[in-house]
């Protein structure tokens, strides 16, 4: 893998909501070191499974990692869900590896609280208030209900994006690339 396997905006795939991973094997474990791989080579803090193609319930996170070897701290997210987000909203700029070449301004709840199994099996809580890990959580577990961050703006701002993000591309943009 590497990021030119990584789904870019049209593929229809990015607007599918994933299947719930049933069981933890070393099918699920490969995907995880795969997708950890392909979020690192892009610079980027999170990715989900159906940017990859795999139309499953699975994300991994690091908004730690910086590019000196030894600063990774993952997070692998299998079957997150959302069981809280509340607070007041908050504006982040965005980005999104399937979007290269633009970032869009959402507004989000500054707190949220997700379960979800690690790979070990066992059930894990994130909590995350007013941070980038309270973002890419929820922007993280969108894409695995087919949600992207261009679904959250209103019509017109949606189609300048995407009309922005089509340019980039043409113009050579790669997956960790904003503007």
């Amino acid at each position: 893998m590497s990021t030119k396997d990584i789904l870019l905006t049209p593929d229809p795939r990015l607007s599918q909501v994933c299947e719930p991973i049933t069981e933890i094997n070393d099918d699920v474990r490969a995907l995880a070191q795969r997708m950890l791989e392909d979020m690192y080579e892009a610079d980027g803090c999170g990715l989900a499974a159906p940017q990859i193609g795999e139309m499953v319930r699975m994300v991994v996170i690091d908004c730690d990692y910086t590019d000196e070897k030894g600063s990774e701290n993952p997070y692998v997210l299998i079957n997150p869900k959302i069981i809280k987000a509340d607070g007041a909203l908050r504006r982040f700029s965005e980005g999104c590896l399937s979007f290269p070449g633009i970032s869009v301004d959402i507004d989000r709840p500054s707190h949220v609280i997700v379960h979800a199994t690690n790979l070990d099996g066992d059930l894990m809580q994130y909590e995350a208030e007013n941070n980038l890990l309270a973002v890419c959580l929820q922007h993280e577990i969108d894409h695995l209900d087919g949600v992207t961050m261009v679904d959250h703006l209103p019509p017109l701002k949606r189609a300048k994006a995407l009309q922005e993000c089509e340019r980039a591309m043409a113009e050579g943009a790669r997956p960790g690339e904003t503007e």
